[in-house]
């Protein structure tokens, strides 16, 4: 085993190696026990994994009980309500900080801990570069909490209520009530948002024990398979089952057709196609399109549908959803049990038909997320229709655009803004270079003066990401981004944009020559970042485009698992 290089023998390093890390472990934990990390994202600032520490013990039982040496290891934690810019400014950090301690350290295989929106993805990316036997354990979602006799969507509703205080329709007493009753339990959001989402598409992709993904945080059988996870990847360490050999292209696939049938979040996106790109498998926009345009959606969740995500799991869970399209996903695609993902999920019942429709009766015949291109988008632009007004698909508005996320609050509720329902709001400046790091804004608020007249969408453009507890007529990640010369700097209030999802097109009325000729908005470029120093300069410098993941560019790819040994 890899640990073998630091423990065996008879040498001074390896007598350092073994004497410090016995601390009243067995006395054969360090001749061919496997050892094994438990990547732990727990953080008393990251609400939503906080209860990880007790999901790791169970873990830990799982590996003594395999004939492992478990070794909690503390890893980078992104609290995505907390950190201010955006917590997808630190997730390649994440990844990188994640990687390198794996591969610095005498480990065997890992279990990787997560459940808030960055840490799933942030996760697989490390495992995929160090490329070690890696499982994940996704924390699961918290319980459903009501408010007034009505059960609240964690983030959505957020965003919802907070509209209708700005309506005048919900009073701002009766908005802050709320607050109590939001989060009921330990675990992430209950919608289906990027946590959520990324849980599940954890097994999606075959790198969770089946059964696993979705399981509330709060419920005792997620402790349950934490312990089966813990004997698992002793299993794994055993026959060399890595992240190369369990992700591939048709797990991508896979994850690609739950993506659409979960109705899930457009963050989805941007991550698959980063840990892609750490594994060398080609991945594209247009592959989303492709693979799960004709998907029809099947989960009735909030921020598309009704439900919650502790509907989801007595329902039947993501095994139900699967086994209404198994013949979408890709057969040969292997789990980390080493079994085909489609494995037994002929037996998987949908238990509540309302929450998880059958293939006959979908909320959607075809949900998949929606790649626009077009004179304002060239690299692309993404849209999910499930969460979006239909009589908005195919829309012809006059552009009102905000330069920076600062310009869109100091104008959007001004009386005097020039805007009605059919204006197109564009908010730029926001890409992974531009605010730094993407921050989910691109669900621009409406206007008050317009909420108030009853309007509760209107087509809204941007360069950023949006939660995947958002929902509206919402073009995204749109590339190139304006901080990185994209035309969506040039455009202008007043001109005319172009939506058709159907046919795939997001355009400004403005000749090709006009366009190029016109620089790029002055105040946009002063409010774009310029950091000097630390992380920060480091992400703007290197950063890729969304279109391909937004990772750094020399973090594309896998070093694998090797280290030099020392000298003491």
């Amino acid at each position: 085993m890899r640990s073998s290089a630091w423990y065996s023998g008879e040498d001074r390093n390896a007598y350092m190696h073994r004497a410090w890390m016995r601390r009243g472990v067995p006395n054969d934990s360090f001749s061919g026990r496997p050892q094994i990390a438990i990547a732990n994202t727990a953080s008393d600032l990251t609400p939503c994994n906080a209860h990880l520490d007790e999901v790791a013990e169970s873990v830990r039982h799982g590996i003594w009980e395999a004939g492992g040496v478990p070794l909690n290891l503390p890893v980078v934690s992104l609290g995505e309500t907390n950190v201010r810019p955006t917590a997808m400014l630190w997730r390649n950090m994440a990844a990188m900080a994640t990687e390198e301690m794996l591969r610095a350290n005498p480990i065997d295989g890992v279990v990787l801990l997560g459940g808030c929106d960055k840490t799933i993805p942030s996760l697989l990316m490390a495992a995929a570069s160090v490329d070690l036997p890696a499982v994940v354990v996704p924390g699961g979602p918290m319980l459903t909490g009501t408010f007034r006799g009505t059960p609240l969507g964690c983030g959505t509703d957020v965003w919802r209520l907070s509209e209708e205080v700005r309506a005048g329709t919900l009073s701002r007493e009766a908005f802050l009530e709320s607050e109590s009753s939001m989060i009921r339990s330990r675990g992430h959001c209950n919608t289906m948002g990027t946590a959520s989402t990324m849980g599940l598409l954890a097994e999606a992709l075959g790198t969770t024990l089946p059964g696993t993904a979705g399981i509330p945080a709060a419920d005792s059988r997620l402790l349950a398979q934490a312990h089966e996870t813990g004997r698992l990847v002793v299993e794994m360490v055993a026959e060399d089952r890595r992240p190369s050999q369990v992700i591939t292209r048709g797990s991508f696939r896979n994850a690609i057709v739950a993506l659409a049938a979960l109705g899930g979040s457009t963050n989805a996106v941007v991550h698959l196609l980063a840990i892609a790109g750490r594994l060398g498998i080609p991945l594209t926009l247009e592959d989303f399109d492709r693979i799960g345009g004709d998907v029809p959606l099947l989960v009735d969740l909030q921020p598309a549908g009704r439900f919650l995500m502790e509907d989801l799991y007595r329902a039947g869970g993501l095994r139900a959803v699967l086994g209404q399209i198994v013949d979408l996903l890709d057969p040969d695609a292997s789990t980390v049990t080493g079994q085909p993902l489609v494995a037994g999920l002929d037996n998987a019942p949908i238990w509540d038909p309302e929450v998880i429709r059958t293939r006959g009766e979908p909320l959607l015949p075809a949900a998949g997320i929606a790649v626009l291109r077009g004179n304002l988008a060239p690299n692309g632009a993404i849209i999910k229709p499930a969460a979006a007004s239909a009589h908005l698909l195919t829309h012809r508005g006059r552009a009102v655009v905000f330069d920076s996320v600062e310009d869109l609050h100091a104008r959007i509720d001004d009386e005097d803004l020039d805007v009605d329902a059919d204006s197109v709001l564009v908010l730029r400046g926001c890409g992974p270079k531009g605010y730094p790091g993407m921050p989910e804004v691109a669900n621009l608020p409406l206007p008050a003066k317009l909420l108030r007249a009853g309007v509760r969408d209107m087509v809204r453009i941007c360069d950023g990401r949006m939660s995947g507890t958002a929902y509206g007529t919402v073009v995204l990640h749109v590339a190139p981004e304006a901080a990185a010369g994209g035309p969506l700097g040039r455009i202008r209030t007043g001109d005319v944009v172009t939506l058709d999802v159907a046919a795939r097109r997001l355009d400004v009325d403005v000749p090709a020559d006009e366009l190029a000729a016109r620089d790029p908005s002055p105040a946009m470029a002063e409010a774009l970042a310029r950091p000097r120093r630390g992380w920060e300069q480091l992400y703007v410098t290197t950063v890729n485009g969304a279109d391909t993941g937004a990772d750094l560019d020399f973090l594309v790819g896998s070093s694998g698992h090797a280290v030099a040994r020392e000298s003491h």
